[in-house]
């Protein structure tokens, strides 16, 4: 028999599915002979059935061989578009850039200093008191359960620590200055975490502290509602859920409008228009005493979320464990 020479000359595999819908569909001709068998008397309904199962075995054959050459033909192109060039370069260089999460962290020390606050850092090796202690989480504090810490071996076992958070610099910026305080913390941080799409082990943090006379939770919503603006753009949003941190008291979860429906709705945000970005609320007062500050003289807030998921959502990344990566095809285009 003689095959449809469109099979030879299908340029797709798109292609190639939609004719094999029609010779072997249940709308083609084939199919149509197979259902008039019952119509032909028994020697001609055999005749007839052998021909017809060697058409189609002929069809599927032809089918198969030609999508197997369309596929290898697809796998060379994409490893010549994926293939990166190694060889060493004499001469100047191609200079490189920042990663995009040290590139979302400069701007949002940025904003924020443009907003009055300074930047502070600490170290990220730190003390249990510092980490845990100080911000009102004493010894056995199931809280402490939830930060999966990572101990090193110095001084009294559990004792130190590679901090989980950046909170250890709000406390060493208290005890090192008198109010009034509007600051900043970026940094690495380190958890016992598994790796996944919105999680990592070693991440970047931000954190602001503001210490003054007078302020209250309405200082604290208008800062990250100016922050999110000034950020995200005029069209995007934030609000404050009530939540418990035993750091603060009253404590609030920070949600912005999500980046990928505008708020109308999607998978990303499981349809509630909203995407969770960190925490916040007003500094208890028991972390006030801890760090030698006057608690009825001063009030304050406290707010945090992680760089890299802010660089994930900024730029609707997939999955965050990307930008540890140094694939230089993400890299490139940041």
């Amino acid at each position: 028999m003689e095959l449809d020479p469109r099979i030879a000359r299908a340029e797709s595999l798109d292609e190639l599915r939609d004719l094999e819908t029609e010779l072997l569909g249940k709308a083609s001709d084939l199919s149509r002979r197979k259902a008039s068998l019952r119509d032909l008397p028994p020697e001609e309904r055999r005749e007839e059935g052998k021909r017809i199962n060697e058409e189609r075995s002929a069809l599927e054959a032809a089918l198969a061989a030609r999508k197997s050459a369309l596929e290898s033909a697809a796998r060379s192109s994409r490893l010549d578009a994926e293939r990166l060039d190694l060889t060493e370069v004499i001469g100047a260089p191609e200079r490189g850039h920042l990663n995009l999460v040290t590139q979302t962290r400069d701007r949002l020390e940025d904003v924020f200093c443009a907003m009055g606050f300074v930047v502070a850092e600490g170290p990220e090796v730190e003390t249990d008191w510092h980490n845990f202690t100080a911000l009102n989480l004493p010894p056995a504090h199931p809280a402490r359960s939830t930060q999966d810490s990572l101990y090193v071996e110095w001084g009294e076992p559990e004792s130190t620590l590679l901090r989980t958070q950046t909170s250890p610099v709000q406390v060493r910026l208290m005890q090192s200055q008198d109010p009034p305080i509007y600051a900043v913390m970026p940094g690495r941080v380190y958890r016992r975490d598994t790796p996944d799409a919105r999680h990592l082990p070693s991440f970047s943090q931000i954190e602001g502290l503001v210490v003054d006379r007078g302020i209250t939770f309405a200082h604290l919503a208008g800062t990250l509602e100016a922050f999110t603006n000034e950020y995200f753009g005029s069209g995007v949003h934030s609000r404050l859920r009530p939540y418990f941190f035993p750091f603060t008291e009253p404590s609030a979860e920070f949600d912005i409008t999500c980046v990928i429906c505008e708020g109308s709705g999607c998978r990303t945000c499981s349809s509630t228009g909203w995407i969770e970005l960190g925490g916040c609320g007003m500094v208890h007062p028991k972390v006030f005493e801890l760090c030698g500050v006057d608690p009825e003289e001063w009030t304050g807030f406290a707010f945090g979320f992680g760089i890299d998921r802010l660089a994930q959502m900024r730029h609707r990344i997939a999955d965050m464990r990307i930008l540890g990566d140094n694939d230089i095809r993400l890299i490139r285009q940041f």
